[in-house]
């Protein structure tokens, strides 16, 4: 699992630049998987909902857009990120750690992650703190890298390992905060792999959705009911 300390220095190394650069590599596919994760939001009609590493706010803006009677908390333990979330217009924002959030239990309808559990130094320690101040009933979602099957997984897996880099360090001058993301796709539970997790960590119904041919997956878990 990804060392803490090194993964907020290089968050904050790319802040400035790291909306603009997911867009360019993503080829703006990252736009509507979010879109994707906020109209499976838009219909539980949530009144509280909290963005675990939140970054710069891009899947938070999205929700509290979408979902103006749904109070959305921002959290990251990268400062200067969620700096950007602020400025980009998230009306509530919070740093903190994903390990130990600064909330009482069952305080929310909803907790989501993007593209930031993968970056955890415990992803098992991570889903319990999320379960934690889940109410019950209520439902994580997560949305991350994984990999693709049949003819796409070779030449994905040479774009992530050799294209992606290369790109990235162009865009942000900081080719090594990327050079380590290939690795933490290869090594994140993908599939049934991270449902089993879900369901060792506390969640029941839990499921997997893949897009864009697997290259990233929307994966579901609920709180048990009292």
């Amino acid at each position: 699992m990804p060392d803490a300390l090194y993964v907020r220095d290089a968050f904050a190394r790319i802040a400035d630049r790291y909306v603009l650069t997911n867009h360019v590599l993503s080829c703006g596919m990252d736009i509507w998987w979010r879109k994707v994760v906020t109209a499976r939001i838009r219909k539980w009609k949530p009144a509280r909902l909290l963005d675990v590493a939140s970054g710069t706010g891009d899947l938070a803006l999205e929700i509290q857009d979408q979902c103006p009677r749904c109070e959305v908390i921002a959290t990251d333990f990268c400062a200067e990120m969620l700096a950007h979330a602020a400025s980009r217009g998230i009306a509530k924002t919070l740093v903190a750690d994903a390990l130990n959030l600064p909330f009482p239990g069952g305080g929310f309808d909803v907790v989501t992650v993007a593209f930031g559990l993968r970056n955890m130094a415990d992803y098992p320690a991570a889903l319990r703190e999320m379960l934690r101040v889940l109410k019950p009933g209520g439902r994580l979602v997560i949305l991350d890298f994984s990999l693709p099957g049949g003819l796409l997984r070779a030449p994905y897996r040479l774009y992530l390992h050799h294209v992606l880099p290369r790109m990235a360090g162009w865009l942000t001058r900081q080719r090594d905060a990327y050079e380590y993301l290939g690795g933490s796709i290869e090594a994140f539970p993908a599939g049934t792999a991270m449902t089993g997790l879900l369901e060792r960590c506390g969640f029941v119904e839990s499921h997997a959705t893949p897009l864009t041919g697997g290259v990233v997956s929307i994966y579901e878990g609920t709180r048990p009911a009292l």
